[in-house]
């Protein structure tokens, strides 16, 4: 556990008991704070009850008379689609609004740090697709070039649930735009912006809001290296902020979408091949077409960017090359499940929005696509190109019928993962591959995308 520091002897409101809420709670009176709480759901507020806290509603200004700071779980939105009522109270009474990200920030570093040979060191990993592969890649490398470290956040372990930092060790840190949204504290050593694309509009009322939380990452604390994926507008123009001129390799540019010149550092992915230059000359090159954990362009992002944070942290090319190799992705990313008579299954029920499904189709050809589910703003346009790779779309979904008339391939009306899974694996001929990829939420059938990627893999066995 992180202790938090400098709220000692303060009464600290938490709003939000799921896994963050508490853990934040925990954190909170571990380093001398007085944590009050609350949550809408009875159960919720029962199980930090058993665990001796104090729940009090704050439903107006007056109520936060006596707090120091409100402490929110990234899961409830404060200001859109419409103003959180708690977090309004709060903010009409001038109490500070945070997060377990800014706690954790405020917290990590201690006095111990002095008696450390290396200072421990924090990247962090946010963008619209392709974070939790990055962050668990880094993670991966640094663990075969036995360099301690520890994977938390939005992946592995809450961030004030990890325990302090040995001598040396990388603290890789996924961050949501929920994450970031809020954190007062924001100081990684290393920040990643891997790249964007609409999602969670209504959260954060529109792209501008949107690109606005992830920009945080970068903007508060200025972190001492930024990796950022400049294949879009938004990253090209966050890169112009946080660099001084054409050659501060302060900023290490990526892309998958062109070469990359100039007198800086940059690393990108062309036809297969990862190449970093700096100062205008070739460093090193990495031929990622036969890693098997990485398939894919949007794969090939996700390891240039993870190549670079390593670099930042003093590894060897050939050091990581090796480590690629040995990767074997996440599950319900890109997530080899089986094969049947040349036939192989594969989940990416991580794909819950329409970037994230282009770039999974793209990835493979002559596809018996699963997608549906809770659809969200932005429309299909992005499919249009990597749907020339499908020869037929099995759709899930409680709105199943409405999200096939949208698509751009052949369609058939599902409903059920089942009854998908079937009809694919039954009209799939050797050499296709039946993909998962839903290019939509889960919340009409499935509690989240894992629930979702499991059923998923359960009705696949039934046919391998």
């Amino acid at each position: 556990m992180i202790p938090v520091r400098g709220l000692q002897g303060q009464k600290v409101a938490v709003l939000g008991l799921g896994r963050s809420g508490l853990s934040a709670a925990r954190a909170l009176r571990e380093g001398g704070a007085m944590p009050v709480c609350w949550d809408d759901n009875p159960e919720a507020r029962s199980r930090a009850e058993a665990e001796g806290f104090t729940c009090v509603q704050f439903a107006t200004p007056q109520a936060f008379g006596d707090i120091a700071r409100l402490v929110v779980s990234p899961g409830i939105p404060h200001l859109y689609p419409a103003p959180n009522p708690v977090v309004a109270a709060a903010l009409e009474a001038g109490v500070p609004v945070d997060n377990d990200i800014g706690l954790f920030f405020q917290s990590f570093a201690t006095p111990e740090w002095d008696n450390f040979d290396v200072a421990p060191r924090v990247v962090a990993v946010t963008g619209s697709n392709g974070k939790s592969t990055t962050s668990a890649l880094i993670h991966h490398i640094l663990e075969h070039a036995h360099r301690p470290a520890t994977l938390a956040g939005n992946i592995g372990r809450g961030v004030l649930d990890i325990d302090p930092p040995h001598d040396g060790e990388v603290v890789v840190l996924e961050l949501s735009s929920y994450q970031t949204d809020l954190a007062r504290s924001l100081t990684p050593d290393v920040a990643i912006f891997t790249n964007l694309s609409e999602d969670h509009l209504d959260r954060h009322g529109g792209m501008g809001g949107y690109f606005a939380a992830k920009r945080r990452l970068f903007a508060e604390g200025g972190p001492d290296r930024a990796i950022i994926g400049v294949d879009e507008d938004e990253g090209r123009y966050l890169a112009g902020q946080m660099a001084q001129g054409r050659a501060d390799d302060r900023v290490i540019r990526v892309s998958v979408e062109r070469k990359l010149t100039g007198p800086g550092w940059q690393v990108f992915a062309r036809k297969g091949f990862l190449s970093e230059y700096r100062k205008g000359k070739q460093v090193a090159s990495i031929d990622l077409r036969g890693i098997a954990g990485l398939p894919g362009v949007h794969n090939h992002q996700n390891a240039c960017a993870a190549y670079a944070a390593c670099r930042t942290l003093g590894l060897a090319p050939k050091v990581i090359e090796t480590a690629l190799h040995s990767f074997a992705g996440l599950p319900h990313r890109s997530q080899f499940v089986g094969e049947r008579n040349g036939v192989r299954f594969v989940n990416d029920s991580k794909a819950t929005n329409v970037d994230a499904a282009a770039n999974a189709l793209a990835a493979f050809t002559s596809i018996r696509w699963i997608c549906g589910g809770l659809e969200k703003e932005g429309g299909f346009d992005a499919l249009s190109e990597a749907s020339q790779n499908v020869a037929k779309a099995y759709v899930i979904g409680r709105e199943a019928a409405a999200f096939a008339m949208k698509l751009p391939v052949e369609a058939e009306v599902c409903t059920t993962m089942e009854a998908a899974v079937a009809r694919a694996a039954a009209e799939a001929q050797p050499g296709d591959v039946v993909l998962l990829a839903p290019a939509a939420a889960s919340f009409d059938q499935y509690d989240n995308f894992e629930m979702r990627g499991e059923d998923f893999m359960r009705q696949v066995l039934k046919h391998i």
